[in-house]
């Protein structure tokens, strides 16, 4: 028998800790989450409504098919800087017409939807996601184009915009463009540049320059319908595809070229029936500990992700701080790399490399649970071939070409993070839970290695060591580490495509296992020398 057996008890005090913690953090996260859907306020939603416009949200809404999820991501971009939460543009995967999309748009409330440099990152990330797993673009435009005092930091590398939507397009990965409103200068070569653009009579408006600059650079007079207006483009420059009469209409007629792109997945299909974990997925709230130095189990989490709680594991004597092993989540096979006692030794990273081996043979994908603290160090285990061992299964991560997808669920430090498939290695999507924290190291230990560091200066000059001074900066230090690696700021940074809520884990997963099979899944034909 390979189904989990649970040993988790939700009536322990330990538990509840755990249960209580989490939901703190998760209304933390829900809080900032709740401005990125408040767009740019109240007073600037309800102009936007007088003006007879739908709200980006609910744009979305009426372009994914009816009861339909949507998997936003990136939520909590921008979070800690000067910037909107969210980053002024709300993006993810939503079904249309059968079809997995993925949707962007620009909220127009949050300064005119303009690009500010984590707006710029956000859709460079949504362009990646849509030619790594051939997901047709559908760009809700309506935006006032680059937010000007920050041009420095968007001009150039904004370029790569345009760029990306031609290489989608001549990947075979459609392109659409429903234009909303005004689509300025850079802006213009959105719907320039995709494969399909519809335009809304008397509301759209795209030109490269708009009257006041034309009378500027050139002397000419001109008004707004006759520069760029959508009946203009449709009966005169060709821009125009599609002539809508309102939002509606332009949305539907968004949904009916979809429907007309005869799209198919590549990937192989899931198993049909699909049989839901035997354990509750509310319990996934108290697994882990408030205390990441306290270790857990992951085949709890395994047990409540995966397909009727069924989990193979693969040498399961051997390398006991990593669990790895074969399953079904949501009908799709996948391979699972489980952090069992954070550190990673020699012979668990000989068992990663194996099993990222194993799954490439099969095409099979591969999920990766985080909670390491690196691996280990120590003269016994350097002796021993860490380093070597170590970067045996970096190289393994690194040159698997079958999808990855990686979910930080407790500790991800160091080369550990590395090792079990980082944002730096491409996995096809990450997540978070808000229990996760990710650093070089832990702030303890950093601050105590720049400790050490300091008192050997001290004494090889001769000199005494301050230890109020030493105390008060091993604290500060702590400190900063303690919130730079907490998973609202690595998100607001982008080095996630979301912090989510652990009872939604199977749901998320399975929708990006779902987005990953529309392309080929083909495993790796070699790999780079492994130091034996």
């Amino acid at each position: 028998m390979t189904r989990l057996r649970s040993a988790l008890d939700p009536n322990t005090a330990e538990y509840r800790a755990a249960a209580e913690a989490m939901m703190a953090k998760l209304a933390e996260v829900d809080a900032e989450f709740a401005k990125n859907i408040g767009g740019g306020g109240p007073e600037k939603v309800a102009r936007h409504r007088k003006r007879g416009k739908l709200t980006a949200r609910e744009r979305i809404e009426l372009l994914v098919d009816e009861d339909a999820p949507f998997l936003e991501l990136c939520p909590l971009a921008a979070w800690g800087s000067e910037f909107h939460v969210g980053a002024s543009v709300i993006a993810g995967i939503g079904i249309v017409e059968g079809v997995e999309c993925l949707i962007v748009a620009p909220d127009p409330t949050v300064r005119g939807g303009t690009s500010n440099p984590w707006t710029l990152r956000k859709n460079l990330r949504m362009n990646d996601i849509a030619m790594q797993n051939r997901l047709p673009v559908i760009a809700l435009v309506e935006s006032g184009g680059a937010d000007l005092p920050t041009q420095k930091e968007v001009f150039v590398p904004g370029g790569r915009m345009f760029r990306d939507l031609t290489r989608l397009s001549a990947a075979g990965i459609p392109t659409i463009a429903l234009v909303f409103g005004n689509s300025t200068a850079g802006g213009a070569y959105i719907p320039g540049m995709s494969d399909y653009t519809v335009m809304i009579k008397e509301r759209s408006k795209v030109f490269l320059a708009g009257p006041p600059l034309v009378k500027m650079a050139t002397g000419e007079e001109s008004d707004d319908e006759s520069l760029g207006g959508a009946d203009m483009h449709a009966r005169v420059s060709g821009l125009a595809d599609y002539l809508a009469a309102d939002e509606p209409d332009a949305i539907r007629i968004g949904r009916s070229i979809v429907k007309r792109l005869n799209w198919r997945k590549q990937g192989p299909s899931p198993r049909a029936e699909i049989v839901e974990p035997r354990y509750d997925q509310e319990e996934l709230l108290g697994i882990v500990p408030s205390d990441l130095k306290i270790p857990f189990d992951p085949r709890e989490v395994i047990a409540r992700i995966v397909d009727d709680s069924d989990f193979d594991e693969f040498k399961p004597l051997y390398g006991g701080s990593l669990v790895t092993g074969w399953a079904e989540l949501h009908g799709y096979p996948v391979g699972i790399l489980a952090n069992a006692r954070g550190v990673l030794f020699s012979e668990e990273s000989q068992k990663a490399t194996q099993f990222i081996q194993l799954a490439n043979r099969s095409n099979t994908p591969l999920l990766f649970l985080h909670n390491t603290t690196g691996y280990m160090v120590g003269k016994e285990f350097e002796q021993k071939g860490i380093i070597k061992h170590g970067a045996m299964m970096i190289n393994a991560v690194s040159n698997s070409k079958v999808p990855h997808i990686s979910l930080l669920i407790g500790a991800s430090y160091g080369a550990g993070h590395y090792g079990m498939c980082g944002r730096a290695y491409d996995p096809r999507f990450l997540f978070a839970w808000p229990s996760a924290k990710s650093a070089v190291m832990g702030g303890a230990q950093l601050a105590g290695v720049i400790s050490i560091v300091g008192r050997a200066a001290a004494e090889s000059r001769g000199m005494p060591f301050d230890e109020e001074a030493d105390a008060g900066m091993r604290a500060m230090v702590e400190a900063q580490i303690e919130a730079e690696s907490l998973a609202m700021f690595m998100s607001g940074r982008l080095y996630d495509d979301g912090v989510i809520d652990p009872r939604d884990t199977r749901t998320v997963l399975g929708m990006a296992l779902s987005a990953i099979h529309n392309a080929p899944i083909e495993g790796a034909d070699g790999f780079g020398v492994f130091r034996m």
